[in-house]
């Protein structure tokens, strides 16, 4: 990618449209407006040739302030241990006496703000009241759920102060004269307040180079960044005081083939390492449909081997008739059938002629 170039403004050009914006605003104002010493604002309109990947807020220091002595500035305080909103708000202020800071007309405790400030109304009349917030930054994260969206689609939301800090003074003072610019990531558009139309052209065009020089520096973008940039009021034509070389053109054009090539080698290696792994599994598939077959092989010389039974024949029901009656026919010898009954009647005797003799054999008493 290449690095960033560098917005070579030319001055003459510059100072010439914030000359030509000054006759307008005047030619423009009327009696009321110059009676009630009301300016207007001027800011620079800064288109770039890409959208923003990232979003981002940048905060630009000025030589000259860029805001008038009317404008009025709120600051929101934590609440202190063991006070009331009354005291806190005394406390805080003098504290600002004691830095030398003059530009905040009004303090806001984090209790005030919950409790008088809850009601829809009440929040558009704090939103009108004031030109800028200040927020001390122990409480940043609290606010954005009692402030509204409002706050944020105004462009007035609090900035972040350090109220702890030894140089107060100075980091106030940088944080209400200068200015802040956001870039989001929906457009190629963005733009900051610079000054007012009651300062003088050398003003206009030192604060003009001064945030230009600074946002080229904190934008998060590489190469060439910047397209246009317009000089503008409310109410006025955008004047355009830098135009970019159609050589960034090329740079581009280059930035993205380097940008479309890499891309190309990259999805070249996925593709290749995908080939690799679909060659391992379809090798690893091949290995267990081989193992499967083999197997399968083997049962069936397995079913084979198994020999095959023979069936049992049954006998008829003839044949198991005639041999039932073979077995019922044949006929005992009678020589064995006397004998053993002969042998029965002579245990039988022997056994009574024993018993008798056990009886006889009773003792006589003397």
């Amino acid at each position: 990618m290449a690095e960033k170039t560098e917005v070579a403004l030319d001055r003459t050009q510059v100072k010439k449209a914030v000359q030509a914006l000054q006759a307008f605003l005047k030619s423009k104002s009327t009696s009321s407006s110059l009676l009630l010493n009301e300016t207007q604002q001027i800011s620079l309109l800064f288109t770039l040739w890409k959208i923003p990947k990232q979003q981002q807020t940048i905060r630009i220091p000025l030589p000259h302030g860029q805001r008038t002595n009317t404008d009025e500035v709120c600051l929101f305080t934590r609440d202190e241990p063991r006070m009331t909103s009354e005291q806190t708000q005394r406390f805080y202020k003098k504290l600002l006496e004691e830095k030398g800071i003059q530009n905040i007309t009004e303090i806001i405790p984090y209790k005030v703000l919950k409790t008088e400030y809850k009601p829809y109304e009440a929040k558009r009349r704090l939103l009108g009241n004031f030109d800028m917030f200040l927020s001390d930054d122990r409480i940043r994260r609290l606010l954005p759920s009692h402030l509204g969206k409002h706050f944020y689609e105004r462009k007035k939301e609090p900035l972040c102060v350090n109220l702890q800090s030894k140089h107060l003074a100075r980091d106030v003072q940088r944080l209400i004269q200068g200015t802040s610019m956001k870039v989001t990531n929906k457009g190629c558009c963005c733009m900051a307040r610079v000054a007012h139309s009651g300062m003088t052209a050398d003003q206009v065009t030192e604060n003009i180079e001064a945030t230009v020089q600074t946002v080229v520096a904190k934008l998060r973008m590489k190469g060439p960044m910047m397209k246009l940039i317009h000089l503008k009021s409310q109410t006025s034509v955008a004047l355009p005081i830098y135009t970019s070389d159609l050589s960034h053109l090329t740079v581009l054009e280059e930035a993205e083939k380097q940008a479309s090539e890499k891309r190309a080698a990259a999805k070249k290696q996925k593709k290749q390492a995908e080939k690799k792994t679909d060659t391992a599994a379809e090798g690893k598939e091949e290995e267990k449909t081989v193992e499967e077959e083999k197997k399968v092989e083997e049962e069936q010389n397995e079913d084979e081997e198994i020999p095959q039974l023979v069936p049992i024949v049954t006998p008829s029901k003839k044949r198991k008739m005639k041999a039932s009656k073979q077995k019922q026919k044949v006929p005992k010898p009678a020589g064995e059938k006397k004998g053993s009954k002969a042998a029965g009647k002579l245990t039988k005797k022997l056994g009574k002629a024993g018993a008798l003799k056990q009886k006889r054999k009773v003792p006589k008493l003397k």
